[in-house]
């Protein structure tokens, strides 16, 4: 990959942050950044524990819990008890939160594609590398530990970006 590129490259991820802000900062009824995190580490391995789901998010257990509560709330996540613990709960999207969460990432990625365009990125050649980018990285992700996967919400941006292409 040329330096140009990759400084175009990092142009694109700040954007995409910037662009997720936004969206997210536009009023109710909108999954916060901490949200689609959530749900989309959920996506990746369903039945978490509030511990795992705080290390993998990046929380503290108690605002996890604060976090799923009001997933749960708006009946976005499911927690049910373990069945080989009992004080151990564990806690999985719901249809409707795959739903926000897709929907979500759809509708960043179709303002991130117009940017891109509007800027006159390469956008076919973006598709290309960053497909290529993780088909090379896929296999190190297959290698890590189920819980210990990366959070979806990038994923199912760049997959939604390929889908609005298409």
């Amino acid at each position: 990959m040329d330096d140009g590129l990759a400084d175009l490259l990092h142009r694109v991820v700040a954007t995409f942050g910037d662009l997720a802000r936004r969206r997210i900062a536009s009023g109710p009824g909108q999954l916060t950044y901490t949200q689609i995190r959530i749900i989309g580490t959920l996506e990746e391995a369903p039945g978490m524990t509030q511990r795992e789901l705080a290390d993998s998010v990046g929380l503290s257990e108690a605002a996890m819990s604060r976090a799923l509560r009001a997933l749960r709330d708006e009946g976005l996540v499911d927690i049910v008890v373990d069945p080989t613990h009992a004080r151990r709960r564990l806690a999985t999207a719901t249809a409707e939160g795959l739903r926000h969460f897709h929907d979500s990432g759809a509708a960043i990625a179709g303002q991130l594609r117009e940017w891109l365009i509007r800027e006159g990125f390469p956008y076919d050649r973006y598709l290309a590398d960053s497909q290529q980018l993780a088909d090379l990285l896929g296999p190190l992700n297959r290698a890590a530990p189920p819980r210990a996967s990366i959070v979806a919400t990038e994923g199912a941006a760049e997959g939604a970006v390929q889908g609005a292409a298409e």
